[in-house]
Protein backbone atom coordinates (compact mmCIF):
# COMPACT_ATOMS: atom_id res chain seq x y z
CA UNK A 1 0.00 0.00 0.00
CA UNK A 2 1.35 3.37 -1.09
CA UNK A 3 -0.29 6.77 -0.20
CA UNK A 4 1.00 10.08 -0.86
CA UNK A 5 -0.08 13.08 0.80
CA UNK A 6 0.23 16.46 -0.95
CA UNK A 7 0.67 19.77 1.25
CA UNK A 8 2.22 23.20 0.81
CA UNK A 9 3.32 23.96 4.52
CA UNK A 10 4.11 21.09 6.71
CA UNK A 11 2.00 21.68 10.40
CA UNK A 12 1.60 19.82 13.35
CA UNK A 13 -1.20 17.89 11.54
CA UNK A 14 0.97 16.60 8.64
CA UNK A 15 3.62 15.62 10.97
CA UNK A 16 1.36 13.75 12.62
CA UNK A 17 0.06 11.87 9.80
CA UNK A 18 3.50 11.22 8.69
CA UNK A 19 4.15 9.74 11.94
CA UNK A 20 0.99 8.13 11.90
CA UNK A 21 2.27 6.06 8.69
CA UNK A 22 5.11 5.15 10.07
CA UNK A 23 3.49 3.65 13.21
CA UNK A 24 1.46 1.70 11.19
CA UNK A 25 4.38 0.48 8.74
CA UNK A 26 2.34 2.27 5.71
CA UNK A 27 4.74 4.21 3.09
CA UNK A 28 3.84 7.58 2.64
CA UNK A 29 5.15 9.58 -0.46
CA UNK A 30 5.39 13.11 0.53
CA UNK A 31 4.99 15.93 -2.38
CA UNK A 32 5.01 19.41 -2.03
CA UNK A 33 3.59 20.89 -5.31
CA UNK A 34 4.82 24.50 -4.38
CA UNK A 35 8.11 24.47 -6.70
CA UNK A 36 6.71 21.37 -9.18
CA UNK A 37 4.81 21.42 -12.41
CA UNK A 38 2.80 19.33 -14.44
CA UNK A 39 2.99 18.47 -18.02
CA UNK A 40 -1.07 17.65 -18.16
CA UNK A 41 -0.14 15.01 -21.17
CA UNK A 42 1.93 12.33 -18.99
CA UNK A 43 0.28 10.20 -16.65
CA UNK A 44 0.74 10.22 -12.82
CA UNK A 45 -0.16 7.28 -11.01
CA UNK A 46 3.65 6.03 -10.57
CA UNK A 47 4.27 9.41 -8.70
CA UNK A 48 1.14 9.40 -6.38
CA UNK A 49 0.43 5.79 -5.26
CA UNK A 50 -2.92 3.95 -4.68
CA UNK A 51 -4.57 6.66 -3.16
CA UNK A 52 -4.00 10.19 -2.26
CA UNK A 53 -4.48 12.55 0.98
CA UNK A 54 -4.57 16.27 -0.17
CA UNK A 55 -3.22 18.70 2.44
CA UNK A 56 -2.86 21.97 0.85
CA UNK A 57 -3.99 24.97 2.70
CA UNK A 58 -4.12 27.48 -0.20
CA UNK A 59 -8.16 26.85 -1.04
CA UNK A 60 -7.18 27.43 -4.75
CA UNK A 61 -4.11 25.39 -5.04
CA UNK A 62 -6.06 22.60 -3.02
CA UNK A 63 -8.98 22.63 -5.35
CA UNK A 64 -6.83 22.97 -8.92
CA UNK A 65 -4.20 20.55 -7.81
CA UNK A 66 -6.82 17.89 -6.99
CA UNK A 67 -8.48 18.58 -9.99
CA UNK A 68 -5.41 17.96 -11.89
CA UNK A 69 -4.95 15.00 -10.02
CA UNK A 70 -8.39 13.21 -10.74
CA UNK A 71 -7.96 13.85 -14.28
CA UNK A 72 -5.42 11.34 -14.52
CA UNK A 73 -7.50 9.01 -13.12
CA UNK A 74 -6.17 9.58 -9.37
CA UNK A 75 -7.90 8.54 -6.23
CA UNK A 76 -8.01 12.02 -4.08
CA UNK A 77 -9.24 12.83 -0.79
CA UNK A 78 -11.22 14.76 -0.40
CA UNK A 79 -12.25 15.04 -3.67
CA UNK A 80 -12.59 17.90 -6.24
CA UNK A 81 -16.17 18.14 -5.75
CA UNK A 82 -16.29 18.00 -1.99
CA UNK A 83 -13.41 20.85 -1.54
CA UNK A 84 -15.09 23.13 -4.01
CA UNK A 85 -18.67 22.68 -2.11
CA UNK A 86 -17.07 22.84 1.18
CA UNK A 87 -14.87 25.81 0.74
CA UNK A 88 -17.58 27.85 -0.43
CA UNK A 89 -19.74 28.85 2.24
CA UNK A 90 -22.67 29.38 -0.24
CA UNK A 91 -22.15 26.49 -2.57
CA UNK A 92 -22.27 24.33 1.08
CA UNK A 93 -24.58 26.32 2.43
CA UNK A 94 -27.14 25.38 -0.12
CA UNK A 95 -26.17 21.23 -0.09
CA UNK A 96 -26.52 21.43 3.64
CA UNK A 97 -30.19 23.31 3.04
CA UNK A 98 -31.46 20.78 0.68
CA UNK A 99 -30.26 17.52 2.46
CA UNK A 100 -32.80 19.10 5.59
CA UNK A 101 -29.80 20.13 7.90
CA UNK A 102 -31.03 22.67 10.25
CA UNK A 103 -28.80 25.96 9.75
CA UNK A 104 -28.83 29.42 10.71
CA UNK A 105 -31.11 31.77 9.00
CA UNK A 106 -29.24 32.98 5.90
CA UNK A 107 -29.31 35.87 2.93
CA UNK A 108 -27.38 36.32 -0.07
CA UNK A 109 -27.09 39.73 -2.27
CA UNK A 110 -24.85 41.16 -4.52
CA UNK A 111 -25.03 44.64 -3.74
CA UNK A 112 -24.85 47.28 -0.94
CA UNK A 113 -28.47 47.79 -1.39
CA UNK A 114 -29.53 44.22 -1.57
CA UNK A 115 -27.87 43.62 1.32
CA UNK A 116 -29.56 46.86 3.30
CA UNK A 117 -32.90 45.21 2.38
CA UNK A 118 -31.91 41.73 3.78
CA UNK A 119 -29.97 42.55 7.04
CA UNK A 120 -34.02 45.11 7.51
CA UNK A 121 -35.63 41.43 7.67
CA UNK A 122 -32.86 39.59 9.03
CA UNK A 123 -32.86 41.65 11.90
CA UNK A 124 -29.34 43.24 13.49
CA UNK A 125 -27.31 41.86 15.10
CA UNK A 126 -25.78 39.72 11.89
CA UNK A 127 -22.78 38.35 10.66
CA UNK A 128 -21.32 39.20 6.79
CA UNK A 129 -19.33 36.10 6.01
CA UNK A 130 -17.12 36.05 2.39
CA UNK A 131 -18.18 33.10 1.09
CA UNK A 132 -14.51 31.90 1.01
CA UNK A 133 -12.17 31.63 3.89
CA UNK A 134 -11.14 30.37 7.58
CA UNK A 135 -9.70 31.11 10.38
CA UNK A 136 -12.40 33.96 11.00
CA UNK A 137 -11.13 36.45 8.61
CA UNK A 138 -13.15 38.94 7.13
CA UNK A 139 -16.22 37.78 9.60
CA UNK A 140 -18.05 41.10 10.35
CA UNK A 141 -20.24 41.64 13.44
CA UNK A 142 -23.08 43.98 11.87
CA UNK A 143 -24.67 45.63 14.79
CA UNK A 144 -26.75 48.39 12.54
CA UNK A 145 -27.82 49.91 9.65
CA UNK A 146 -24.78 52.46 9.52
CA UNK A 147 -22.26 49.47 10.19
CA UNK A 148 -23.87 47.61 7.43
CA UNK A 149 -23.60 50.40 4.98
CA UNK A 150 -20.05 51.24 5.74
CA UNK A 151 -18.89 47.58 5.50
CA UNK A 152 -20.66 46.93 2.21
CA UNK A 153 -19.45 50.10 0.76
CA UNK A 154 -15.82 48.77 1.52
CA UNK A 155 -16.50 45.55 0.10
CA UNK A 156 -17.59 47.19 -2.88
CA UNK A 157 -13.84 48.36 -3.81
CA UNK A 158 -12.49 45.05 -3.12
CA UNK A 159 -11.85 41.68 -5.17
CA UNK A 160 -15.44 40.67 -7.04
CA UNK A 161 -15.60 37.98 -4.74
CA UNK A 162 -16.29 39.88 -1.93
CA UNK A 163 -19.03 41.90 -3.70
CA UNK A 164 -21.58 38.68 -3.27
CA UNK A 165 -22.52 39.48 0.29
CA UNK A 166 -23.51 36.25 2.60
CA UNK A 167 -25.77 37.44 5.78
CA UNK A 168 -26.59 34.75 8.51
CA UNK A 169 -28.88 36.10 11.82
CA UNK A 170 -27.06 35.35 14.67
CA UNK A 171 -27.25 32.25 16.70
CA UNK A 172 -28.63 33.09 20.91
CA UNK A 173 -25.68 30.28 21.51
CA UNK A 174 -23.32 30.04 24.60
CA UNK A 175 -19.76 31.71 24.14
CA UNK A 176 -18.35 28.57 22.28
CA UNK A 177 -19.24 26.23 19.28
CA UNK A 178 -18.62 22.71 18.32
CA UNK A 179 -16.51 20.87 15.71
CA UNK A 180 -17.18 17.23 15.33
CA UNK A 181 -14.38 15.04 13.32
CA UNK A 182 -16.42 13.04 10.65
CA UNK A 183 -14.18 10.62 9.13
CA UNK A 184 -16.16 8.35 6.28
CA UNK A 185 -19.59 7.26 8.49
CA UNK A 186 -18.24 7.68 11.73
CA UNK A 187 -18.12 10.64 14.04
CA UNK A 188 -14.51 10.36 15.71
CA UNK A 189 -14.08 13.12 17.90
CA UNK A 190 -15.69 16.48 19.11
CA UNK A 191 -14.52 19.37 20.77
CA UNK A 192 -16.30 22.80 22.04
CA UNK A 193 -14.60 25.69 21.21
CA UNK A 194 -14.96 28.38 23.51
CA UNK A 195 -13.67 31.65 23.32
CA UNK A 196 -11.39 32.88 25.93
CA UNK A 197 -10.96 36.57 25.16
CA UNK A 198 -14.88 38.11 25.19
CA UNK A 199 -14.40 37.61 20.61
CA UNK A 200 -17.78 36.42 19.92
CA UNK A 201 -15.76 34.13 16.88
CA UNK A 202 -14.44 31.17 18.72
CA UNK A 203 -11.70 29.59 16.19
CA UNK A 204 -9.01 28.43 17.95
CA UNK A 205 -6.90 30.17 15.13
CA UNK A 206 -8.10 33.60 17.51
CA UNK A 207 -7.53 31.93 20.73
CA UNK A 208 -10.38 29.72 21.67
CA UNK A 209 -9.68 26.35 23.94
CA UNK A 210 -10.61 23.19 22.88
CA UNK A 211 -12.52 21.09 25.15
CA UNK A 212 -13.52 17.72 24.82
CA UNK A 213 -17.19 17.61 23.44
CA UNK A 214 -19.05 14.05 24.38
CA UNK A 215 -20.33 12.51 20.81
CA UNK A 216 -24.40 12.18 21.91
CA UNK A 217 -26.87 10.72 18.94
CA UNK A 218 -27.84 13.49 18.09
CA UNK A 219 -24.55 15.23 17.09
CA UNK A 220 -23.09 12.03 15.79
CA UNK A 221 -26.55 11.72 13.32
CA UNK A 222 -26.42 15.56 12.47
CA UNK A 223 -22.46 15.68 11.93
CA UNK A 224 -22.23 12.40 9.25
CA UNK A 225 -25.75 13.68 7.81
CA UNK A 226 -23.74 16.99 7.28
CA UNK A 227 -20.76 15.44 5.71
CA UNK A 228 -22.77 13.12 3.53
CA UNK A 229 -24.66 15.76 2.02
CA UNK A 230 -20.62 17.20 0.97
CA UNK A 231 -19.28 13.61 0.15
CA UNK A 232 -17.71 10.86 1.08
CA UNK A 233 -14.54 11.80 3.18
CA UNK A 234 -12.76 13.81 5.91
CA UNK A 235 -14.41 16.73 7.56
CA UNK A 236 -15.22 19.13 10.26
CA UNK A 237 -18.58 19.80 10.95
CA UNK A 238 -19.09 22.87 12.91
CA UNK A 239 -22.34 23.14 14.95
CA UNK A 240 -24.32 25.84 17.05
CA UNK A 241 -26.01 25.13 20.35
CA UNK A 242 -29.46 27.65 19.70
CA UNK A 243 -32.52 28.14 21.91
CA UNK A 244 -33.91 25.34 19.20
CA UNK A 245 -31.28 22.90 19.05
CA UNK A 246 -27.79 22.09 16.95
CA UNK A 247 -27.34 23.86 14.03
CA UNK A 248 -24.54 23.27 11.54
CA UNK A 249 -23.08 26.72 10.29
CA UNK A 250 -20.30 24.94 8.14
CA UNK A 251 -18.69 22.21 7.23
CA UNK A 252 -14.43 22.17 6.76
CA UNK A 253 -13.19 19.92 3.97
CA UNK A 254 -8.91 20.20 4.66
CA UNK A 255 -9.30 19.66 8.75
CA UNK A 256 -6.94 20.94 11.59
CA UNK A 257 -6.70 18.53 14.46
CA UNK A 258 -3.83 20.12 16.50
CA UNK A 259 -5.76 21.27 19.97
CA UNK A 260 -8.33 18.38 19.27
CA UNK A 261 -5.92 15.24 19.97
CA UNK A 262 -4.90 16.18 23.19
CA UNK A 263 -8.44 17.50 24.49
CA UNK A 264 -10.49 14.35 23.24
CA UNK A 265 -7.02 11.78 23.32
CA UNK A 266 -8.78 10.53 20.00
CA UNK A 267 -5.72 9.62 17.05
CA UNK A 268 -7.11 11.53 14.63
CA UNK A 269 -4.35 11.10 12.23
CA UNK A 270 -3.89 7.51 12.78
CA UNK A 271 -7.75 7.15 11.79
CA UNK A 272 -7.27 8.85 8.54
CA UNK A 273 -4.09 6.31 7.85
CA UNK A 274 -6.94 3.43 8.33
CA UNK A 275 -9.52 5.48 6.51
CA UNK A 276 -7.27 6.00 3.31
CA UNK A 277 -6.12 2.11 4.00
CA UNK A 278 -10.10 1.31 3.60
CA UNK A 279 -10.90 3.33 1.08
CA UNK A 280 -7.23 2.86 -1.63
CA UNK A 281 -8.38 -0.99 -0.99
Amino acid sequence: MKISMVYDYVRWEERSIIEAAKRKNVELQLINPTDLYFDLSNDLKSNFGNITLQRCVSYFRNLHLTALLESKGLKVVNCFNAILTAGNKLLCTLKLMNAGIPMPKTMVSFSTKGSLQALDKLGYPAIMKPTIGSWGRLISLIKDMDTAQAICEHREHLSPLYQIYYLQEMVKRPPRDIRCFVIGDKAVAAIYRVSTTGDWRTNTARGAKAVNCPITNELEDLCVKAAKAIGDGIFGVDCMESPNGLVVHEVNHTIEFKNTVPATGVDIPGLIIDYLIEVAK
